[in-house]
């Protein structure tokens, strides 16, 4: 990408969409176009286009999206489908109908199948059934990346995707029922340990493996690869290192500094019992994660203590 050119960041309020702003401007990217939803609602068809239309940005980052935890996913199937399907469609179509350059497309590692060997590689995509507590997210990421690939592979577009694992950081939702896990059991310990509750109950047993990578890490791979990847396969974003929730909330405890128990309720879902990237693809392209879970979960906590519009999520 020249300096100067024309990008577009789709999403840019988000975790996601905020952090490679941050990335594109530190590396001295000064013609960010954004638009809030407000201003922009991608799942408009004819307001889609009229933007790209009038905009013509020539490289386009994908990271606007309809997203949630367990209990999200599971009690909006039809709504995460749609809304995603329908925003992801409108959004590359009109890229690629007014000479996109290049398009980037974020999904999620929900895509691969429930039980694929682990670590997950690219390769696993469409081999296995899906986790089903987030079948429709899955289902409509899948659709956005294999668009990208029929475009490359139909009218040569130079469009390519990329997977990320859990994602958390600055600008994350904390929200009590409808935030992913650990910005969960941030908000959760801090508000325990400002009440000084006895003990906090976690979903599940603990027992289940997770990797996480800082969004900021996840942002630097992403302008990475708009300069340095073609291809239609994706690339899987991560650390390639696990950890079970059970030693993530203990984790997460000690560095809020809440000291009561931690109780855990297998009656609630688990999800996919392990789940963790091959990044020997993006590792073998020049990129490697720079940021500790450790101080990832501390720069988390103080996104969280000092941004309190995002607390209240």
């Amino acid at each position: 990408m020249e300096k100067d050119a024309k990008i577009y960041v789709a999403g840019h309020r988000g975790m996601v969409g905020s952090a490679i702003v941050r990335e594109l401007e530190r590396q001295g990217y000064a013609n960010i176009i954004t638009r809030t939803h407000k201003e922009l609602d991608l799942t408009r068809q004819e307001a889609a286009e009229e933007f790209f239309a009038d905009e013509k940005p020539e490289y386009v980052f994908l990271a606007a999206a309809k997203v949630g935890g367990i209990v999200a996913n599971k009690n909006a199937l039809a709504d995460f489908l749609y809304d995603n399907m329908i925003l992801e469609m409108n959004a590359v179509h009109s890229a690629w109908r007014n000479g996109c350059k290049k398009l980037e497309f974020l999904g999620s590692s929900c895509i691969y199948p429930r039980m694929a060997p682990q670590p997950i590689k690219e390769s696993a995509l469409l081999t296995g059934a899906l986790e089903k507590t987030n079948e429709a997210y899955a289902l409509a990421k899948i659709s956005g990346l294999k668009y990208c690939e029929f475009l490359n592979r139909q009218y040569g577009t130079d469009y390519i995707s990329v997977m990320p694992t859990n994602l958390y950081g600055p600008n994350d939702n904390y929200h009590p029922q409808h935030s992913h896990v650990l910005p969960a059991m941030i908000r959760r310990f801090h508000e325990a340990k400002e009440n000084k509750a006895p003990y906090v109950t976690c979903w599940g047993d603990g027992s289940v493996l997770r990797e996480f990578l800082y969004v900021d890490d996840l942002a630097n791979l992403c302008v990475f690869l708009m300069n340095n990847y073609s291809g239609d396969e994706t690339v899987n974003a991560g650390t390639g290192e696990e950890i079970t929730i059970k030693d993530l909330a203990e984790k997460t405890a000690k560095i809020i500094g809440y000291e009561g128990e931690i109780r855990w309720d297998p009656s609630r879902p688990n999800g996919t019992p392990r789940k963790v990237c091959d990044i020997s693809k993006a590792k073998a392209l020049g990129w490697q994660p720079k940021t500790s879970l450790d101080d990832g979960i501390r720069l988390t906590y103080r996104d969280f203590l000092t941004n309190p519009m995002r607390a209240e999520r």
